[in-house]
Order: structure tokens, then sequence, then C-alpha cells
């Protein structure tokens, strides 16, 4: 794994404009900042996605449920504080697995630790790592399966690459099987932004601790002094982008690379996008790879919604 993060780095701090993947935000120190995210008042997401799991659970179960023995799979599962009340909801009527996948070792161990003291009795099967290898082993069990998508972590990708990636889940589905995505909705930039720059400073400990981690696993010396956090939001493309922005002329090297970057003042590195969506653009990733929008659910103030798919015979 440290050659792939080797090279993702420098693949992305050689391009014009410079770039981290935002999968590496999550090592032990990120997911426990990314839960503090998720606790933050001014990130709304959590609050709206749980609001419609914890009050509308009897209708997810229904709809994610299948007559015969299934496996629920959830992809990026972290702490499993939403999934829990489904789970639950699933239990009373359903027969099934539950299956959590994350790229976080730590997040996994955790969720796994949780669900056998508050669900003694659910069957689990937790995997860390990839999402695709990992689906592709449950793919030779010849069973229904459902998957769960949440967080709006399909807005982390742009939509070539959403596209793509919903095509590889349709790969991975049989007729019948159903998936739900959950996403932010295109609202005011007034209650958009905050949620990337909140007034405590743990998104901009999440960002930096990008930078940080860097430092500690592949021999850099940035200086996280003379970098800030810089998000924005697009309000024509629907798109909240977050940014490291250089506060001086200056170099970085990265020991383990044996690379040396420049930055100039005010250069930015680009390390996510959350993209934000409406029915018409769902439609329009997921229409060409025989999935059909049979449900949506939306939180009371209309800021999020899961869409609920099926896979169509092709």
């Amino acid at each position: 794994m440290i050659d792939q993060f080797i090279t993702d780095v420098v693949e992305g701090l050689s391009k014009e404009q410079k770039t981290l993947p935002s999968k590496y935000f999550y090592d032990e120190k990120g997911d426990q900042l990314f839960v503090n995210i998720m606790n933050m008042p001014e990130y709304y997401l959590t609050n709206c996605e749980m609001e419609i799991f914890s009050d509308q659970s009897s209708a997810l179960a229904q709809l994610i449920g299948h007559e015969t023995s299934f496996d629920l799979i959830e992809l990026g599962a972290g702490d499993g504080t939403k999934t829990v009340h489904l789970l639950r909801a699933l239990q009373q009527s359903y027969d099934f697995t539950y299956k959590p996948i994350d790229i976080s070792p730590f997040a996994i161990e955790g969720l796994l630790q949780k669900l056998s003291v508050e669900l003694p009795e659910l069957k689990t099967e937790g995997v860390a790592g990839d999402y695709f290898s990992a689906l592709a082993k449950f793919k030779k069990i010849n069973r229904p399966i459902s998957i769960l998508f949440m967080g709006s972590n399909i807005g982390n990708l742009t939509d070539d690459k959403a596209k793509k990636f919903i095509g590889d889940l349709s790969q991975s589905m049989k007729p019948g099987d159903k998936l739900l995505i959950g996403v932010d909705l295109k609202k005011d930039p007034s209650i958009i932004l905050p949620a990337y720059n909140d007034a405590q400073g743990i998104t901009r400990d999440f960002n930096m601790n990008l930078l940080d981690r860097i430092n500690r696993e592949l021999d850099a010396d940035f200086n996280l002094e003379q970098f800030k956090h810089a998000p924005v939001y697009d309000e024509q493309m629907g798109e909240a982008r977050s940014y490291l922005v250089s506060k001086s002329n200056q170099s970085v090297a990265i020991g383990k690379a044996n690379k040396t970057f420049h930055f100039e003042e005010g250069e930015r590195i680009h390390t996510e996008t959350s993209r934000k969506y409406n029915a018409k653009l769902i439609r329009e990733l997921t229409s060409d790879h025989g999935l059909t929008i049979f449900k949506q659910l939306t939180d009371s103030r209309g800021y999020f919604s899961d869409f609920i798919l099926e896979k169509q015979n092709t």
C-alpha cells in the first residue's frame, strides 16, 4: 500500500493543478476527525440522513429487504451510527447478513465491536479493503444483495467517474438486487459552505492531516503552518471543493519518493470535491446501467435524499 501511496502523491503533485487523493484522509487520526466532522452542527448531511434512517427505518427495511436470505453490503461503513437503525428494522422481519466494507481496518474493527454489543444476534462479516475486490468475493455467493452507499460519498467523484463507479457496481449486481445511494441535494450556498469550513476548524484539521500523514509515512517535510484550508462552493456546477493553499513560495521534499515539489504563494492543492445532486442527475448517472429508481426518501427539510434503485433484467 505504501508504494501506491507514493505513486498517487507524486502523480497528484506533478499536475499543473496539484491534487492529493481524498482516500488518504482516512488513517486512524483521519477516521476520528471525520467522526468529529459528522457531529459538527454545520455538517447537516449526517443529521439529515440520520433523520431518514431513524424516522423512516421501517419503510427503508421494506424497500431494501428481500423475501429470501440476502446480504446487506455497506460501502464505506464508517462507525455505522445511521445504519444501526436500518439493521434493527430489518432484524424484525428479514434473514440477512450485514457485510460492511471500509478502506480503514480501524473503522471495520470498531464497527464490528460496537455491533456485537448493540445487536448481538446480528450476523456480520466485515471486510477492510477496496470496494470492488470485496464485492467480487461476495458476487460468488448466489443469493440476493442490497448495497448501501451512503453519506453522499458518491459526491466525491466527478460525474464521469461516478457513472463508471455505478456501472461497476451494477456489474456486481443481479436482476432484483438493490442499491441505496445517499446524496446531498442542491441548495443555498450559505447552508452548504459551512459544512466544509466550520467554526471549530475540524474540517481544516481533517484536510491538514493529509499533509501530516505524508510527512509521517513518506518522510516529507510539509510545514503545516505554511498552508491554509480554503474550501469554495461553485453554485453553477453544484460542487463544494476543498483546497490547501500555500502561504508562501516554498519547496517540499518527499523523502521516500526522492522528489521535491515547489509551491508558489497562493498555489492550491485540490483535496476533495463534494457534488450536489437532484433526481435528474441521479437518473443520468444510473439509467445506462440497468438501474431504475423506484423510491426517493428525503429528510423533512429537503436537504438530503436516499435513492433506492433496482437492477433490471438486461
